[in-house]
């Protein structure tokens, strides 16, 4: 990038603004700026003419400043949604969207806003997108939420039973259906996610013939891999794996005998060590299953379940709720309907048992007055697992608990999700979903 003072004149809106292209510089190739300059950022036409662009002049300063400083400053004056969209016509949003929050920090989280959802029935699962956006599951329809929240049209998919939802980017989501009795119709889709159109089916070829299946868990990899949990009506039980650009099955691996991998309702890709985490919770089985697949070798390379005799298999291993690899730690960490957070080695055998941490015990034992199931995910170096209505932060070698986000309104969280690096929970009782950010830093 080069370093010229050259002056550069805009007339927006038939306000004239002057600036220099070092300033501009500072938008990016991918800016509607980035084509008035050649590749060292020097004007390619006369450095006197005053380029008109007939758009509004107070948000043009306010993104002008943002280029300058570096901070963002929106005076009252100015509806923030009217920004966001002259920042998308420059090119900006993601200028905006970096300044608009700071990094995600669980400890520092703040609740920004808190939406009604329009959908009859409880909600029940909640997804973040890459870019802040979110998607609502409410049975058989999904609700999309841009960055700025603003509602695309919802998804119906005709009663159908949507059992999860994952982002490949910020205009596509792919979606797990049940396969409705006798016709066939169940499997996984790709969606455009502002206007609902169906991309393309993902389909599971069995013995060279399409086959019927419901689609549960979801996971993506770096490499363009989806993976989904399949439950088929013959023997197409287990985890099947679809490029994410052709669409095409690529793998399939069949659930062992006696173990249970189509009913999974957690999965996770592991990038280190290429292999993926299945697990089927309590009470979505009478038995907790935990497995980790190495579809390189198609071996299950470490399993867990809490089938067992009663002497050996604690209560609370009966109750594990939800499971979460920490790949750089080598262990899988569980939590069950106490808030219990439990971690099993993945350097020993598949008998050990859970090693339950009481740094980070809440409920001290107390059952939950109704049910509840919490949720755990794992962002930077942070833990965080939801109860009742609130999702606690746990940090440090031993993840001890170091903050509570509480939100009393809506009732129990029911799911949770962080991206764009914003968290978003769900209270199913109320159909709300919260958000929250992390501050910038104060402007000294």
């Amino acid at each position: 990038m080069g370093t010229q003072k050259d002056r550069v004149k805009f007339n927006v809106g038939g306000r004239v603004f002057e600036t220099t292209s070092t300033t501009i510089a500072n938008a990016g190739r991918d800016s509607i700026f980035g084509a008035m300059f050649d590749d060292n950022w020097n004007l390619l036409s006369d450095n006197s003419i005053e380029h008109f662009i007939d758009r509004n002049p107070d948000c043009f300063a306010v993104l002008l400043d943002l280029l300058r400083t570096g901070e963002l400053y929106i005076p009252p004056n100015i509806p923030e949604k009217l920004l966001y969209r002259e920042a998308m016509f420059y090119g900006l949003i993601d200028h905006v969207r970096s300044e608009k929050w700071g990094p995600f920090d669980g400890n520092r989280l703040r609740l920004s806003k808190s939406i009604q959802g329009q959908a009859p029935g409880d909600a029940t699962a909640i997804r973040a997108g890459p870019d802040g956006g979110v998607c609502v599951v409410h049975g058989s329809m999904v609700h999309v939420y841009d960055w700025v929240l603003d509602e695309y049209p919802p998804l119906n998919l005709d009663y159908q039973r949507v059992n999860d939802v994952g982002w490949v980017d910020s205009e596509n989501i792919v979606m797990g259906v049940s396969e409705k009795l006798g016709r066939g119709d169940g499997g996984m889709g790709l969606f455009n996610s502002h206007t609902g159109e169906l991309r393309y089916k993902f389909h599971v070829c069995h013995e060279n013939q399409v086959k019927s299946y419901t689609a549960g868990a979801l996971s993506f990899s770096s490499d363009y891999k989806i993976f989904s949990s399949c439950k088929g009506r013959s023997n197409e039980y287990g985890v099947g794996v679809w490029d994410q650009v052709t669409g095409k099955q690529i793998d399939f691996f069949y659930e062992p005998l006696g173990w249970s991998l189509g009913d999974a309702d957690k999965l996770q890709w592991l990038e280190g060590s290429n292999c993926l985490l299945v697990a089927t919770m309590f009470p979505r089985k009478d038995n907790c299953y935990i497995s980790l697949l190495d579809f390189r070798e198609k071996n299950m390379v470490w399993c867990w379940s809490d089938m067992g005799a009663p002497a050996t298999i604690a209560v609370d291993e009966k109750r594990v709720r939800d499971a979460i690899a920490m790949e750089d730690n080598n262990y899988i960490c569980v939590v069950n309907e106490f808030e219990d957070l439990g971690f099993m080695d993945l350097r020993m055998s598949a008998s050990t048992s859970i090693r339950w941490s009481s740094r980070s015990r809440l409920m001290k034992g107390k059952m939950p007055e109704e049910p509840c199931y919490p949720k755990l995910a794992r962002h930077g170096g942070q833990l965080l697992s939801s109860m009742n209505d609130c999702i606690s932060v746990f940090c440090g070698p031993e993840w001890v608990l170091t903050s509570r986000l509480r939100r009393s309104y809506g009732g129990s969280i029911c799911d949770f999700s962080i991206g764009g690096d914003r968290l978003f929970a769900l209270h199913s009782e109320e159909n709300v979903f919260d958000i929250w950010e992390t501050p910038t830093p104060p402007i000294i």
